[in-house]
């Protein structure tokens, strides 16, 4: 008899081991968001490797890459695309680590305004988590629109191609595969944390693949065509319209900086991630990083195997990456490897809504939008904001409509880069002045390299932000002009506008939402019993 019951009873302990170690992991997460505030709204369904997974999605490598490829090529042709981009990585590494840094120390789906309004002055804490909070939902938004834009600017290629130029969709058109794609993702960003898990991790393993598959294909394929290393690595062409050519590379950190937006999603799903204050940190480092080295790999080999770069500037294609791969690999392989891309692209904008959703809800959790208390509700069913995804969707239709405009949807992707930045700026500049006593360290610390690590940062997003408020030409009009600068003045006026009118005398910052010292107790006591 005893024979028969030990297995039955080491399975059950086991088992039993096993649910209360995800218990009191949660139990920890729950009685630390607590701490800063808030009360529990989500399931924590995200695992570590799948909270990387969904920041590494957000910036898709292969489809990023085929959809900038013209505007980085402008700016310097080989020298561009390889230095172009390798460049920025070591400082946006630098961006990221203090943005880990804070993220480990208060997880919570708030996330930078929230980092703003604990690390300034007390006096200017509402004005900074304000300001903050409405420079990363337009970011968050505009790249929304920016990501779907591209899908439909990707999906349009590939009906130009298979009907051998037949059928060459304008805007219009274009413009309602974009309506098509932000419904789908509406319905695909509604669903359970566990759903969107689990997709977040088959987009990063087909990312990864595309990516690789890409940067052996190209070279190989290019065969006699392939130029030689040093062109490859060292021919310089511009075609910006500027006249100093130093000036025009400069132009070339626009595109990286465009894709290297959306790791900080990794702090907005924290209220969603087990082991967050681990998890979140580690997610945004090894995002970046691996994004930085894949995306610099896969530039090299597409500078091998562009011939001309004139030539594939010239393409009547939409996106010359497109192009490209028509020339080297044929019709049919050209296809098959963009259709790939185009499910890459897709993914990613769903990953996407999804981080921009969260922001959304956590900013009308605390009141700060027009209408937040539709916003913030979470639905029963599903356990997420599927109104403020949809409040996302419309918004980024709103966007669309500057796609009736190259110049203003160049502009749009500027503007999303400038909304995130900014926002990432703010937090990183209280961090290493008002905020260096203020924080109190998490799991990942940067110690006494904060202060110069955070001050390079700063740098850095200043003087990206000034460059991308630049045209692309010395003598722009009204059909190159960059409305970056209107478009982020438009959203900063309003913002400082209601600020001064209304906001201040009612939004005091992050609001709590829980009886801090109460449910800390209980959960104090709840995390004993399961440790027991």
């Amino acid at each position: 008899m005893k024979q028969d019951t030990q297995p039955v009873v080491g399975r059950d302990t086991s088992g039993l081991k096993a649910r209360k170690s995800d218990e009191s992991l949660d139990v920890a997460d729950d009685a630390r968001l607590a701490e800063l505030g808030y009360k529990s709204e989500f399931k924590r369904e995200f695992s570590s490797i799948e909270t990387i997974a969904f920041s590494f999605s957000i910036m898709a490598v292969v489809s990023g890459i085929s959809s900038t490829l013209s505007l980085i090529l402008a700016s310097g042709g080989h020298v561009g695309l390889v230095w172009g981009w390798g460049i920025p990585v070591p400082f946006v590494m630098c961006v990221a680590a203090v943005m880990a840094e804070m993220a480990s120390s208060m997880p919570t789906s708030a996330g930078l305004y929230y980092f703003s309004a604990k690390l300034a002055p007390e006096q200017y804490a509402p004005l900074a988590s304000w300001i903050t909070g409405w420079a990363n939902i337009t970011g968050q938004v505009t790249l929304v629109c920016s990501i779907d834009y591209t899908l439909a600017q990707m999906i349009t290629t590939a009906i130009a191609v298979g009907t051998d130029g037949r059928v060459v969709l304008g805007p219009g058109p274009t413009y309602g595969i974009l309506l098509a794609m932000l419904f789908l993702h509406g319905m695909m960003c509604s669903a359970a944390t566990r759903i969107l898990a689990r997709l977040n991790l088959f987009l990063a393993v087909i990312t990864l693949g595309a990516t690789i598959a890409a940067t052996i294909l190209l070279p190989v394929c290019a065969g006699e065509n392939r130029v030689s290393t040093k062109v490859a690595f060292t021919s310089y062409e511009n075609f910006t319209g500027w006249s100093n050519s130093g000036w025009a590379f400069l132009l070339a950190f626009t595109v990286p900086m465009w894709q290297f937006t959306g790791y900080d999603s990794a702090a907005h799903i924290s209220e969603e991630t087990a082991g967050a204050a681990k998890a979140a940190p580690t997610a945004i480092l090894l995002s970046v990083a691996s994004v930085g080295a894949l995306g610099w790999i896969l530039n090299v080999a597409i500078s091998f195997s562009i011939a001309s770069v004139p030539d594939l500037l010239s393409t009547p294609l939409a996106l010359s990456m497109g192009q490209l791969y028509l020339d080297i690999i044929g019709k049919k392989g050209m296809l098959a490897i963009w259709c790939i891309t185009i499910t890459v692209q897709f993914l990613c904008g769903a990953a996407q809504g999804v981080d921009a959703s969260r922001v959304v809800f956590a900013f009308a959790r605390d009141n700060a939008l027009p209408g937040s208390r539709w916003w913030k509700r979470v639905n029963h069913h599903t356990q997420t904001p599927v109104n403020a995804v949809w409040l996302v969707m419309f918004l980024a239709a709103i966007c669309g409509l500057l796609g009736f405009s190259s110049a203003a949807l160049t502009s749009l992707a500027s503007a999303s880069v400038i909304g995130l930045y900014t926002s990432y700026a703010t937090p990183i500049f209280l961090r290493i002045t008002s905020g260096r006593h203020r924080l109190v360290p998490g799991p990942f610390s940067l110690g006494r390299w904060s202060t110069p690590i955070g001050s390079i940062a700063v740098a850095w997003v200043t003087f990206i932000i000034v460059l991308l408020c630049f045209p692309t030409t010395q003598t722009p009009v009204a059909a190159n002009m960059n409305y970056a600068v209107l478009l982020i003045m438009v959203v900063f006026l309003f913002a400082c506008g209601s600020w001064v009118l209304s906001a201040r005398h009612w939004f005091p910052g992050p609001l709590p939402n829980i009886d801090d010292s109460s449910t800390t107790a209980s959960f104090s006591v709840y995390e004993k019993e399961v440790r027991t």
